[in-house]
């Protein structure tokens, strides 16, 4: 895989960890 591949892998895991603590802290983002 390339470099950019993995930092969009990376990011899209952050964002996606991300909108599912916001979604268990019900919290409106």
């Amino acid at each position: 895989m390339s470099g950019s591949a993995v930092l969009g892998l990376l990011a899209a895991l952050v964002v996606g960890a991300y909108l599912l603590y916001a979604l268990l802290r019900g919290e409106e983002l």
